[in-house]
């Protein structure tokens, strides 16, 4: 939402064009692309992804919301048109955490569901870092979470049998591999 600058944008809650964002990390500088979401803007998300070293792939973990994006294929066509247009690095972060109580049961379900799509379209899914987050409230955005002590962090497999471990969505930023 910060990134959305039209009013369209704001009005409807959706991202409609491409918004660039700089910052740096320990490890990196990025530049976030933030591409539309909605399959109306998928030329403009497709624009955005074509530029990529690794995609994000934000997915709701509130009640329904999760459900809607996979039966719409939503979620699915991303991660297909990120790994068509090269992108073979992903991080999947779960968001909303706190509309769901912080629950490791929820996390899971998705995390089981995301894997066995994001395997068909492509990508080995211990090669992604998967992290629950709440953008709303920066839980294990930037900082490891009080809220999910359940979470114990992420592990995936880097070129070269290289192992990468993390608790945060930085921490998975910082491990990509360029």
């Amino acid at each position: 939402w910060v990134l959305d600058k039209l009013k369209a944008e704001r009005e409807r809650g959706i991202t409609i064009d491409i918004a660039l964002w700089k910052f740096e990390t320990p490890k990196y500088e990025v530049t976030v692309i933030d591409a539309p979401g909605h399959r109306d803007f998928i030329k403009n998300m497709i624009t955005g992804t074509s530029q990529a070293d690794c995609a994000i792939l934000i997915i709701a973990a509130g009640t329904g919301e999760f459900e809607a994006g996979i039966s719409k294929d939503q979620t699915r066509e991303h991660a297909l048109l990120a790994f068509t247009l090269g992108v073979r690095q992903l991080i999947v972060a779960v968001n909303k955490m706190d509309t769901t109580k912080w629950s490791e049961e929820r996390f899971n379900e998705i995390i089981k569901e995301t894997t066995n799509f994001i395997k068909k379209v492509g990508y080995n899914p211990k090669s992604v870092a998967f992290v629950p987050i709440s953008g709303w409230h920066g839980d294990n955005m930037l900082e490891e979470s009080a809220n999910m002590t359940w979470y114990k962090g992420w592990t995936r497999e880097g070129k070269g049998g290289v192992v990468f471990k993390g608790k945060t969505l930085l921490d998975a930023i910082d491990a990509i591999e360029p």
